[in-house]
This record gives structure tokens, sequence and C-alpha cells, in this order.
């Protein structure tokens, strides 16, 4: 059973930084895509960042040259590291790992950025 363990969300004041990490047991972490998502209150869930098996990443606009997304096979976790923080990037934060017709979800991490 595949199972995703997210860590790393708090409080931050805007222009700060954050870094989420989410951990995949269960399964050959390499061969998996990638993603965080996060929903906003009231929201849909959105693409934040994604990672290939390859290491390719895409971002969304709202957070290109702000965010990283990165993986570490070895540790089965990929990361976000998320900079300049600002007020419009509060929400949960969601670690997906798909491979195939297999599509994996965290549980959530929540990312509230206020002064």
């Amino acid at each position: 059973q595949v199972q995703l363990v997210e860590s790393g969300g708090g409080l931050v004041q805007p222009g700060g930084s954050l870094r989420l990490s989410c951990a995949l047991s269960g399964s050959i972490f390499s061969s998996y895509g990638m993603a965080w998502y996060r929903q906003a209150p009231e929201k849909q869930r959105d693409l934040v960042a994604a990672i290939t098996s390859l290491s390719r990443t895409t971002y969304s606009a709202s957070v290109e040259g702000r965010f990283t997304i990165s993986r570490d096979n070895a540790k089965n976790t990929v990361y976000l590291q998320m900079n300049s923080l600002k007020p419009e990037d509060t929400a949960v934060y969601y670690c997906n790992a798909a491979l195939l017709q297999r599509n994996y979800w965290g549980q959530g991490t929540q990312v509230t950025v206020s002064s």
C-alpha cells in the first residue's frame, strides 16, 4: 500500500520561507512522477509544481521563480522549497504521486502566510 506523508507546513510571515517534504512508502519512489497541489478555502485544488521521474520540473505561473520542487530518490522524498511567500500562498498543500493509472495523495499540510 502506497502512503505519502507530508511535513513542514506552518505559519510564516510574508517574505519568509518554508520547505515542505513528502515521503513515499510502499512502492518504488523513483518510478513516480511527483507533484504538489494546494487548496485554499472554498477554492479548487490547483497544481503548484511537478517533477517527473527524470527530474523534469514544471511550475504554475503564480509560483514560478519563488518555489522549487526537487526529489531525493535515495530518501524516497520530494521537496517543495517555498521562498518569498505571500498571503495568497496560504492553503493546504497536498503531495501527489502518479504512475500510469495509479494516483495517490497525502493528507495535506497547512501553510499560512500572515503577519
